[in-house]
């Protein structure tokens, strides 16, 4: 059912039978709006996770529902044309949360059908952040998480020129709430290191997994220890924001040292704090 809905047969049940005191504190929706960093991996794209996916696990039991509407492949301008913000829109209604997280795909100038000039792009985040705060919700901006390219010194690259630097234009001028996850994903490539971090990425040997006989090296997806310690890390982020919705958090378990060994299989959360 949809959330407008469930909260529209709520409000009739708070106003008819139910005691008050049971429809004093609403749960929020927190939605996702972002691009395959953020997004539900389809089965054949394992063991690829997006940091969305383990989102959940930083809140504690019942305190939110969330919706994850990221969507692999996209920008701030295919997101619209293909009506998935107005279908987010449609959903958002007052006290619920929206994270928004767009950059990889905007920047790709080589992909005619993402590709989002730097004004447009940040057209587009202005018009998300003023169509959330309409319908009464309050709009969050995430930078773009940090692909895992390393100099010869050993020191994290910025892979995203101008794009995450547009995001906290948008957030200073308009007083958005602001995850800076490309600073913070940068500093936990940094604390495991060129080599380390490669455990946080789709980095598979041949035969080590099936949907992968040839193996894979990609060093902008996730693998779920890096979808947890990112989730992680935006939960840390949420967490020092002070919106009511920060309440709502588990500590966050963070990952700025490496997981020790055996660590990858283990549940959400496990991972050392900073």
């Amino acid at each position: 059912m949809h959330s407008l809905a469930m909260r529209g047969l709520l409000l009739f049940a708070c106003l008819t039978w139910w005691p008050m005191a049971a429809c004093a504190d609403p749960v929020p929706t927190v939605f996702l709006a972002g691009d395959s960093t953020m997004a539900i991996k389809r089965a054949e794209k394992r063991p690829e996770t997006g940091w969305g996916e383990a989102f959940e696990a930083q809140f504690q039991a019942g305190r939110i529902r969330l919706d994850n509407r990221a969507m692999n492949g996209r920008s701030t301008r295919s997101f619209i044309e293909e009506g998935r913000w107005q279908d987010l829109l449609d959903e958002v209604g007052a006290g619920d949360y929206v994270l928004i997280q767009f950059g990889h795909n905007d920047q790709s100038s080589n992909k005619a059908d993402r590709y989002t000039p730097p004004a447009d792009y940040r057209r587009n985040l202005e018009r998300f952040v003023d169509q959330v705060r309409e319908r009464g919700a309050t709009a969050i901006l995430l930078t773009p998480v940090a692909r895992r390219r390393f100099d010869r010194a050993g020191a994290v690259v910025d892979s995203h020129g101008e794009y995450p630097g547009l995001v906290r234009q948008v957030a200073g001028e308009r007083a958005v709430a602001l995850i800076d996850m490309e600073r913070r994903s940068q500093a936990v490539l940094g604390a495991w290191g060129d080599a380390g971090s490669k455990a946080l990425f789709l980095w598979l040997q041949p035969g080590e997994h099936g949907n992968y006989p040839e193996g894979l090296r990609d060093d902008t997806h996730f693998s779920p220890v890096g979808a947890r310690c990112m989730a992680a890390e935006v939960a840390d982020g949420l967490s020092l924001l002070g919106l009511p919705l920060s309440a709502a958090l588990r500590p966050p378990a963070r990952c700025l040292r490496p997981v020790p060994a055996g660590a990858a299989t283990a549940r959400p959360g496990t991972a050392l704090r900073g």
